[in-house]
């Protein structure tokens, strides 16, 4: 069973979305890991959520990182002395790393980890400069002209 898509259409008829279709294109091609489990979520328009289930982890072993429109949340276990034993261990202590691809001028505004959940806050901030704007067009138009005396034709 295929399971690429080709975007080569797609490329011809736009400009600027290189990036996107390379990253979709690379989506498709990578394994993804399924640990940590995540929610996203869209609180508004605007702003949006990332929960992660991180049972085990402390917020000392936790490290987020945003950079040039990705955001990474990876986490490494500290070192635990080999005093208990267990019979079954089913809490994943592994360490892992989750990578999110952010729109442009996405944002982090805030993190919290309580009852083992990391939740990530993000949000908009469209910068005034990338806000559409109105153009005022110059110019006179041909109906709106003044005819100057000399103009008129004799009827």
């Amino acid at each position: 069973m295929r399971t690429n898509f080709d975007f080569t259409p797609y490329r011809r008829s736009t400009v600027g979305f290189d990036r996107l279709f390379d990253m979709l294109e690379a989506t498709g091609r990578s394994e993804t890991d399924s640990w940590p489990p995540f929610d996203l979520e869209q609180e508004s328009e605007d702003s949006y959520r990332i929960t992660l289930a991180v049972a085990g982890f402390t917020p000392n072993e936790i490290e987020i990182v945003a950079q040039q429109n990705q955001l990474s949340v990876s986490g490494r276990k500290a070192d635990e002395p080999d005093g208990g034993r267990y019979l079954h261990r089913g809490i994943a202590n592994r360490a892992f790393e989750r990578r999110f691809q952010l729109a442009d001028f996405i944002e982090v505004s805030s993190a919290k980890f309580e009852h083992g959940l990391l939740v990530i806050s993000l949000k908009r901030e469209v910068p005034e400069a990338a806000k559409p704007r109105r153009i005022a067009i110059e110019g006179v138009a041909a109906n709106d002209r003044l005819e100057a005396p000399g103009d008129q034709q004799a009827a």
